[in-house]
């Protein structure tokens, strides 16, 4: 096996394109999907308790995964994806359906780990990066189609956008048919160069991982409340979360280009810019402009950060380690997804929390200089 087809990598990131989105799915019939479930109370849990089960389950996964291979744990995670997002539906109460979500979100941690894992088995070098960078417009663009469709779906029954779950069962389909289970040899050189580069504690990259994803979904849980306050109606929140999302992709598609010349501190700092530029833009969002202005801004963050930092992570792990290490960075960008749900907290009124996170990316920008002041260019 010398590479992977077209159809291959395509099927890797239909797979990725399932991790954000785990929990969006039930986002745009919430309301009435939180009634059926008897979850009332706790709707927006919904959506974030998939994160939290994450952040529990991926230490696990990462060991499932440097144990018994990428391949084979992908494809367990990926029907049990589809099983338990189905299932959720015909649940009802807040005991099932926590324990639901919270499995959902350990199926997602190996789907994610494990499906970068094969990224990084079968590509290599700069390869890899552009790889990386798809994964992360994938992850994006699912979670533009996904919101799309089920909103869609949600017009017809509140429990169709469940229907969506099944998706990961067609792409276990593909993975088995298509994705081959054995994978090149990492070339000679490129095993040189890890054994050469100097060691750096990934310890920082995964705390980086956990703020950008803060910073970034941020807008996507306080947005439809400011924008409600100021008239805006269901759909066109709807579609500006998703225009968000589409610049990620956008975004995501240049940002190897971006590190070649940028480097990872360059790259990285202007992520943080455009991350405090962006919840400035949503402080002062009544104007419609400046609004559209912040999620240019918002989508440009991601990617440049998301993108990177993976690929970051596979390329100071060994082979070894990486399924492990993988699974601690997807651990690190659901804990930053999970930790917008503590927002609200914040003193002042709901707008104030874009001044006090623009400031915070600010603050990371000046620790990003320090961070990555000793290290060697790249």
């Amino acid at each position: 096996m010398k590479h992977l087809s077209t159809l291959g990598s395509l099927t890797l990131l239909c797979i990725s394109s399932l991790t954000i989105m785990v929990g969006s799915i039930v986002a745009p019939a919430l309301p009435s999907i939180a009634q059926h479930l008897g979850m009332e109370d706790f709707a927006s849990l919904l959506i974030t308790l998939p994160s939290l089960g994450v952040v529990i389950f991926a230490p696990f996964a990462g060991r499932l995964i440097d144990k018994y291979g990428a391949y084979h744990c992908t494809a367990i995670a990926l029907l049990l994806y589809g099983a338990l997002g189905l299932s959720g539906q015909w649940l009802y109460g807040p005991e099932m359906v926590f324990i639901n979500r919270i499995l959902l979100g350990a199926a997602t941690a190996l789907t994610m780990a494990g499906s970068t894992t094969l990224i990084s088995q079968f590509y290599f070098g700069h390869k890899r990066l552009a790889m990386m960078a798809k994964q992360g417009m994938a992850i994006e663009l699912g979670g533009v189609i996904f919101l799309f469709v089920g909103g869609l779906l949600a017009l017809n029954s509140w429990n169709q956008p469940f229907l969506l779950y099944a998706m990961a069962w067609v792409f276990l389909g593909m993975m088995l048919l298509i994705v081959p289970n054995k994978y090149p040899a990492e070339p000679v050189t490129t095993n040189h160069e890890s054994v050469n580069t100097p060691q750096v504690s990934l310890k920082p990259i995964f705390v980086t991982s956990c703020i950008a994803m803060t910073f970034f979904f941020a807008g996507f849980v306080v947005l439809p409340i400011t924008m409600e306050h100021s008239g805006y109606t269901e759909d066109k929140i709807g579609l500006f979360l998703a225009f968000v999302s589409l610049m990620a992709v956008i975004t995501a598609h240049f940002m190897p280009k971006i590190y070649v010349r940028c480097k990872e501190k360059g790259t990285l700092s202007l992520a943080f810019i455009f991350y405090a530029l962006s919840h400035c833009a949503y402080y002062f969002g009544e104007n419609p402009y400046i609004l559209i202005l912040g999620g240019v801004f918002s989508g440009i963050g991601f990617g440049l950060s998301i993108p990177l930092l993976n690929h970051i992570t596979v390329e100071r792990s060994a082979a070894k380690q990486r399924g492990k290490n993988l699974s601690y960075f997807a651990m690190a960008v659901f804990l930053g997804q999970f930790l917008t749900s503590f927002l609200e907290i914040i003193p002042g009124d709901i707008q104030s929390i874009f001044a006090v996170v623009s400031v915070l990316a600010v603050l990371y920008l000046i620790y990003i200089q320090v961070l990555f002041k000793a290290q060697p260019t790249r």
